[in-house]
């Protein structure tokens, strides 16, 4: 396992030589478990030329020695003199003669940044951005197996919840009983906080979970995922739980149609732009273009939103091993919304759906347990 983040380190190292870079700074909390395997929090990687350090503290010792053992530890003193991290850094470029370091610009603070500046004076400091993240966006088969568990958790999750859905449920009662089945089924917990909302509020394409009864309207959305190790799942369903107007149901359909657009244009060498326009082509062509105004989706793993981004005109390209969502909507004001999200492999010679939850009309229709 240890070889694995070796390999990535030195594959990192290649791309720092690429832009005259001796090392990086790593503090991003997934690129650092990325890069070495380790799952904890507060620590942070130096990546040296020939060398690369884990700056921690007492509280992971064991947790590090367990995760990975061949790293070089430098282990903060927290107790009587407090050895912060900012010092830490500096003492070790200093120590091995850096003068200049890259740091991750869209991580790093500048208060951080200056205050190891002050302790190593001469020491100069380069932006880089989405270099691990960019390595992040292309998973092997340990990461995409790990990502298919966590559809799997969640699935299984609407699978079980909805069998005990009636309609006096509020909104927050089904998200928790999501985030306790998922827990119950194995994983390590919820993605993000799930989206659970009924009616006119599906229309809000982020709505939090409120106190209102799903049972109350025709319609409830759904859009959840689960953790299983380091990697996220992030999928959207939706729940017909009444009487609904012709025109939700053909909203619905509009969805459905521009998402098995948009999935049929997943391969390598797509270019992302081209993917959003074939669904985005679905609903505009059915008048309602005006009500879907996000992109098509996005790149998961270790977190919700990664790269590459399906967006109007993102020239990003598709590669092998990229796990994506692919989740189109249309949103009704004071009527309702309409998503359908599945995560998608991109494969050598096309794609793979790797969600299998019936998301067909009849599918939507059977809302409550028999």
């Amino acid at each position: 396992m240890s070889n694995r983040f070796a390999v990535r380190r030195d594959a990192l190292r290649r791309e720092l030589k690429k832009l005259k870079l001796p090392g990086l700074v790593v503090q991003k909390e997934q690129n650092v478990t990325y890069l070495t395997g380790f799952t904890g929090e507060d620590s942070v990687l130096l990546l040296l030329p020939d060398r690369e350090i884990l700056l921690t503290d007492s509280r992971f010792v064991t947790q590090l020695a367990d995760e990975c053992p061949e790293l070089t530890l430098h282990v903060r003193r927290t107790a009587k003199s407090v050895e912060t991290m900012d010092k830490a850094i500096a003492e070790h470029l200093t120590k091995f003669k850096m003068s200049a370091i890259g740091i991750e610009a869209d991580t790093m603070t500048v208060g951080l940044r200056d205050r190891i500046s002050e302790h190593a004076k001469t020491l100069q400091f380069a932006a880089t951005r989405g270099l691990i993240e960019d390595m992040r966006s292309i998973k092997d088969k340990i990461e995409i197996a790990e990502i298919e568990r966590a559809v799997g958790y969640a699935e299984k999750s609407l699978e079980r919840v909805r069998k005990t859905l009636h309609p006096d449920l509020t909104e927050v009662q089904v998200a928790n009983q999501l985030e306790a089945a998922m827990r119950e089924l194995g994983g390590k917990g919820h993605s993000f906080e799930p989206i659970v909302a009924a009616g006119p509020r599906a229309a809000l394409p982020h709505g939090r979970a409120s106190h209102a009864k799903i049972g109350s309207s025709g319609l409830l959305l759904i859009d959840w995922g689960a953790v299983a190790e380091r990697y996220v799942s992030d999928l959207t369903r939706v729940l017909i739980t009444g009487k609904i107007s012709p025109k939700v149901e053909r909203i619905y359909q509009v969805v459905f149609k521009a998402q098995a657009a948009g999935i049929a244009q997943i391969r390598p060498g797509a270019v992302c732009g081209d993917v959003d326009a074939a669904a985005r082509k679905v609903i505009e062509d059915a008048g309602f273009g005006k009500y879907y105004g996000h992109g098509l989706g996005h790149g998961i793993g270790m977190e919700v939103h990664e790269q590459p981004r399906f967006s109007v005109g993102s020239k990003q390209i598709l590669r092998p091993g990229m796990v994506v969502t692919v989740e189109p909507g249309i949103y009704l004001p004071g009527i309702g919304g309409v998503r359908l999200e599945d995560d998608v492999l991109v494969t050598k010679t096309g794609h793979r759906v790797l969600s299998t939850l019936g998301k067909t009309w009849d599918d939507a229709r059977q809302a409550w347990a028999a």
